[in-house]
């Protein structure tokens, strides 16, 4: 049974978890929504489908989400104890710093536990669900999806470019060109036009676009013979202003959410992404096999074109044959072999970025599992360090706290960038990688408790301030002398 310090305790952790929790999420939600904002505003979605899909984004962040708010939870709760002399008069009651630490290590600890749960069973098929919703929703909302430049065919039936793009939604265009898809027997036609504009359609259907200054090209050929056909001038008509409707039924009814990409390792579980690292570890291998066969193969082909004949003899005498040999063979020879060589160097640059994807690929999905578990770990690390803190500056709010949690986080999460990199590009064990930045902060995590523990003067400035002090004297005493000769 919890006794009623335990119940004190959890509640003051609570207070301002549940505050921080909150904060933390809606500034990584809004940070999500400055990333993803182009991709899904201006295509026509419903309000409650772009909520639906920042709650699907946001759930994911909830790992980095934890293990920071624990880390100034706990910070600002320890801190007000000391600020408000309780943790004193506990101890002068002969309650230890443990014994008030030991409940909200419990609750970091079913933290962290729910955390690796929730990591393992929902964040999965919320990635699917956010992924795939990003995928439908820029294939079934073509009429803002455009890139300027680039010759697109999302709309069923055409291919269109445009050479700008620009306005509050994308309406405006410049530099038109729309061609009709159609093969050798139907009519061909093709639209250019100076400038155009997307304007709502009657119905939502149907894409209309309002072109200025330009003409249609046009060629009937449907259900004429070959003669005809041969004979049939082609037709330009000029236009001030055309209006064109284009059918886009087929996409725009498409399912929002209907799951199309079921094969990326960020929509699997801790023990289904054992499965793909097995399978992605035997790929390599047979890949790396593969590679030195190649290599190898391609290596003796080249040695032995230009040992060719000479079988039996050494190398310099090898290099005295090819002295002897006259005029044009002797270039043909030399060119190639040097043609072997650099095709050669080719294969192995072409094989090394392979492996580089390989290796990339095998480190992604092995840091991604190994995270499930290490973030988890993050939260008890944590709570050590917050408390730890927070006991010994005994300042809470939402000042010196937070400062001293942001430092840390930002630490952390630096380190997290680096060995992800280094693993990435191969420089470094993916599970180390992974479990490297606990490391480090766990002997930190453990020092600073028991600093905590023995009532360290850690950030105390008077301490600092004695220590320097016979230094500052030195030059103090000789301005005191100077002052008065």
């Amino acid at each position: 049974m919890l006794k009623i310090l335990d119940r004190y305790i959890i509640k003051t952790f609570f207070g301002p978890f549940f505050f921080i929790f909150s904060v933390l999420f809606f500034i990584f939600i809004v940070n999500i929504i400055w990333v993803q904002l182009g991709q899904f505003m201006g295509k026509g979605l419903s309000y409650w489908q772009i909520l639906k899909l920042l709650f699907y984004l946001g759930v994911n962040v909830i790992s980095m989400v934890l293990p920071l708010t624990i880390l100034l939870a706990s910070i600002m709760s320890f801190g007000e104890f000391g600020e408000r002399y309780e943790l004193a008069a506990m101890k002068a009651a002969g309650i230890p710093l443990t014994r008030v630490m030991t409940p909200l290590f419990g609750i970091a600890t079913l933290l962290a536990i729910m955390l690796f749960f929730f990591s393992n069973s929902i964040i999965p098929d919320f990635q699917k669900k956010a992924k795939n919703m990003l995928f439908n929703i820029a294939q079934t909302k073509p009429a803002i999806n455009f890139t300027p430049g680039q010759f697109i065919d999302q709309i069923p039936g055409y291919m269109v470019k445009f050479d700008k793009i620009y306005g509050e939604n994308g309406e405006n265009i410049e530099g038109v060109f729309v061609h009709k898809k159609a093969n050798t027997y139907e009519n061909q036609q093709s639209v250019v036009a100076e400038k155009g504009k997307f304007v709502p359609a009657a119905n939502k259907n149907f894409l209309k676009l309002v072109l200025h200054n330009g003409y249609v090209f046009e060629d009937s050929f449907e259900g004429k013979g070959d003669n005809v056909r041969r004979k049939q001038p082609d037709q330009a008509i000029k236009f001030d202003t055309l209006v064109s409707h284009f059918d886009i039924s087929e996409i725009i009814n498409k399912a929002i959410e209907k799951e199309q990409i079921t094969d990326d390792y960020r929509f699997e579980t801790y023990n289904q992404l054992n499965q793909t690292i097995g399978k992605s570890k035997k790929e390599n291998e047979l890949f790396f096999k593969n590679i030195g066969n190649d290599v190898l193969s391609q290596t003796n082909s080249t040695i032995t074109y230009m040992d060719k004949g000479n079988k039996h003899k050494v190398a310099p005498k090898a290099q005295i044959k090819l002295d002897t040999v006259k005029g044009d063979k002797k270039l043909d020879i030399l060119y190639n072999s040097y043609n072997r060589l650099d095709n050669l160097k080719s294969t192995l640059e072409s094989k090394k970025n392979e492996f580089s994807s390989n290796v990339k690929y095998f480190s992604k999905v092995v840091i991604y599992q190994q995270r499930m578990v290490s973030y988890s770990v993050t939260c008890i690390i944590f709570f050590l360090i917050g408390s730890s803190l927070g006991s010994i500056i005994r300042k809470g709010g939402m000042g010196l706290p937070v400062i001293i949690a942001i430092v840390i986080f930002i630490i952390f999460y630096v380190m997290n960038v680096g060995v992800e990199n280094m693993s990435w590009s191969g420089k470094m064990n993916p599970y180390l990688a992974a479990w490297l930045p606990n490391f480090i902060l766990l002997p930190f995590g453990i020092w600073m408790t028991y600093k905590a523990l023995t009532d360290s003067q850690l950030f105390d400035a008077e301490k600092y301030k004695a220590l320097f002090k016979p230094i500052t004297k030195r030059f103090s005493k000789s301005k005191e002398h100077k002052r008065y000769q």
